[in-house]
This record gives structure tokens, C-alpha cells and sequence, in this order.
């Protein structure tokens, strides 16, 4: 894994989840930040990106509609997306999943979470 961009309208959330990501292990990786979903798709739509970890709420775009604009898109539709939401509703994380999220996870994020969550990314990555 070599690029990651976070989504999140809070930057003590980015600066935490950047964190959580270099304590297992990502300390070889560029970490792109946007402080929300038109942000983050402007970074995606620059550049090749490895991950994008999202908010599910944020001003200006949503973590929903970023998904919507990522998995729409040819160029992007591969790319893992990760929603990270306060709302704990598992209807919803469902509903993200078939949108075609990686994965939903809770806050508050920790090492842990992550690490569990993007074992298959990384696995994949050690090739």
C-alpha cells in the first residue's frame, strides 16, 4: 500500500486514523487528506490511489455520495473505499457494503479496527 487519501471534515479524525494506519505498520505510505467527499474525489480522480478512507458525514459531499461518484466511475471501481461512521446503524453499513464499500467501520477507530479490517489489502499488497 503506498497511497491512502482521508476523508474527513475533522482534523483531529484524520490526524487519528493516519495514526491508527502507521501503528500497524503503513509508515511507507503517502497520506493524501481532504476535508470532505469533493475533495477526496478531486485527490482520486489526480492521481492513482492504493485506499480511500472515508467519513460517512461531511459537508459539501457525504461519504455516501463519494461512494456513489467512485464505484460509478471505470477508472475507479476497483479502488477499496472504507466508510467511517458515528452512527452505528448496521442497516446503513449494510446498504454501503452493497453500494460497494470494502468495509464500514464504527468510531471510534483504533488500531486494531483497522488493522482487522484491511488485512486482505495488506496481504494482497505484500506480493
Amino acid at each position: 500500500m503506498k497511497k491512502i487519501v482521508i476523508a474527513d471534515d475533522s482534523g483531529t479524525a484524520r490526524m487519528m486514523i493516519k495514526r491508527c494506519l502507521e501503528i500497524i505498520g503503513l509508515t511507507e505510505t503517502e497520506f493524501l487528506e481532504a476535508e470532505n467527499g469533493k475533495e477526496a474525489l478531486t485527490l482520486v480522480k489526480q492521481q492513482p490511489v492504493d485506499l480511500l478512507i472515508s467519513d460517512l458525514n461531511m459537508p459539501v459531499m457525504d461519504g455516501e455520495t463519494l461512494l456513489k461518484w467512485v464505484k460509478a466511475s471505470p477508472k475507479l471501481i476497483d479502488l477499496p473505499v472504507l466508510i467511517i461512521t458515528s452512527a452505528g446503524n448496521q442497516a446503513k453499513s449494510d446498504q454501503l457494503v452493497n453500494m460497494g464499500a470494502f468495509a464500514v467501520a464504527n468510531k471510534p477507530i483504533n488500531p486494531a479496527i483497522l488493522s482487522n479490517i484491511l488485512a486482505p489489502l495488506l496481504e494482497s499488497n505484500e506480493d
